[in-house]
């Protein structure tokens, strides 16, 4: 039986790329068509992609996390014979066949570009998919026209033999060294980039007396309870269920609000090291790792939780983001970043597409407050959100970071 590629669809108008989430089909497993087998973000919205083809999965061809453009192929299908590979978007259905011209009923085709030495420029040769994922991965996609291949089509061992000549992985000259980014920031890259291409962002800020928090870190640290800030967290989760436009996304066509019954709510961490993960407790939580990365963990539903399964949930899940997993969806609406982590008392964070809001906590500080007999010291901290202004307004923004506050200052520890 024959095996055909199965390549991305064109998944709405004028789209170029989209991020792959998650495969819904194993290599092995039996596909009828218009079956849903993959899923895709983009920046209109996450989507079940369904198999074009019915018959066997034989392989996927790319990796989760990787951000692929229209017509990439994905999968290779096992299918029944006389089934022909259908075009998508505006990728080829297979690698193109040399031009021809009919004169009088004889066929010629056009000649093979010409070689420079023993090998052709990219500008005439073709790149399959697994060599531009190849040149993704090495962050060579932009010089791909400067690497000679042997052949009519450019393959990851014309790739190696160039860097071998540049003496390693890296690309490299006397003014600048080349280090390909690896996926969890490639895959972060294109969030942000939703972000600055479909949000209005409007940020407002408050001050919150944090004394609490504290109070109550130092009663359970001994046993090894929550820290302050993930206490601020469960705050935020209690707020959140008040307030639908924060529990919220828009829509693809922009005239309705898609409301999810739970809390999604995501959280930056900062742990030992400069690279970025973020677990999300139906509450997304960004964790510091070595090489300034992101990826998000996923627990669901933090709203319907204790504060003691809560915490236990936020843990375990901040471990599992640090081995990489990433777990974001439409449903991560709010990012909390613990910018105080870093010795940061103001900051104005950027919205990671999906989320439509991102919290940035700063860094605890004493402020002198007017009292009977002179002063006292109160420790505060700047909460600042940024949001994205076609969703909530102003004074709805203003209301829900009222609530946070109160949740924080009013805040009871129960384990």
């Amino acid at each position: 039986m024959p095996v055909i590629s199965v390549r991305i669809p064109q998944l709405g108008e004028g789209l170029q790329e989209a991020l792959l989430v998650e495969f819904l089909k194993q290599p092995g497993d039996t596909v009828k068509r218009d079956e849903p087998i993959y899923v895709m973000e983009t920046d209109k919205a996450t989507t079940d992609v369904e198999s074009p083809y019915e018959g066997k999965l034989v392989e996927w061809t790319v990796e989760t996390g990787s951000v692929l453009e229209i017509g990439t192929e994905i999968a290779r299908m096992e299918v029944a014979e006389g089934v022909k590979e259908m075009a998508a978007g505006h990728g080829p259905p297979a690698e193109p066949a040399a031009a021809a011209s009919t004169d009088a009923g004889s066929t010629t085709a056009t000649a093979t570009p010409p070689k420079t030495g023993s090998a052709v420029r990219r500008a005439k040769v073709a790149i399959p998919p697994r060599t531009r994922k190849y040149l993704k991965e090495k962050g060579l996609l932009d010089v791909a026209d400067q690497i000679p291949a042997d052949g009519s089509k450019l393959m990851p061992d014309d790739i190696d033999r160039y860097l071998a000549a540049q003496g390693g992985g890296e690309v490299s000259s006397d003014e600048f060294q080349q280090v390909p980014l690896p996926k969890s920031q490639i895959v972060l890259n294109y969030r942000l980039s939703r972000g600055t291409q479909v949000c209005i962002p409007v940020t407002v800020m408050n001050e919150i007396h944090w004394g609490g928090l504290e109070t109550a870190r130092d009663v359970v640290r001994p046993r090894g309870g929550p820290t302050s800030f993930a206490m601020s967290c469960w705050c935020i989760v209690q707020a959140m269920k008040q307030h639908d436009k924060f529990r919220s996304v828009l829509t693809s066509d922009g005239k309705s609000l898609k409301v999810f019954h739970h809390v999604n709510l995501g959280v930056a961490v900062a742990l030992p090291g400069d690279e970025m993960v973020t677990a999300v407790v139906r509450l997304g939580v960004a964790v510091a790792l070595p090489g300034d990365e992101m990826v998000t963990a996923v627990v669901r539903p933090a709203d319907e939780m204790k504060q003691a399964e809560f915490f236990e949930a936020l843990s375990t899940q901040i471990e599992q983001a640090r081995d990489g997993n990433d777990q974001a969806d439409e449903s991560t609406t709010i990012t909390v970043s613990n910018i105080g982590k870093a010795g940061m008392r103001i900051g104005i964070p950027a919205i990671v597409a999906p989320a439509v809001a991102t919290l940035a906590i700063g860094e605890s500080y004493s402020q002198p407050v007017p009292a009977a007999d002179g002063y006292e010291f109160r420790r505060m901290v700047i909460a600042t959100l940024s949001f994205d202004h076609r969703v909530a307004n102003g004074v709805g923004a203003a209301n829900f970071m009222a609530d946070v506050k109160n949740e924080i200052e009013t805040y009871q520890c129960t384990v």
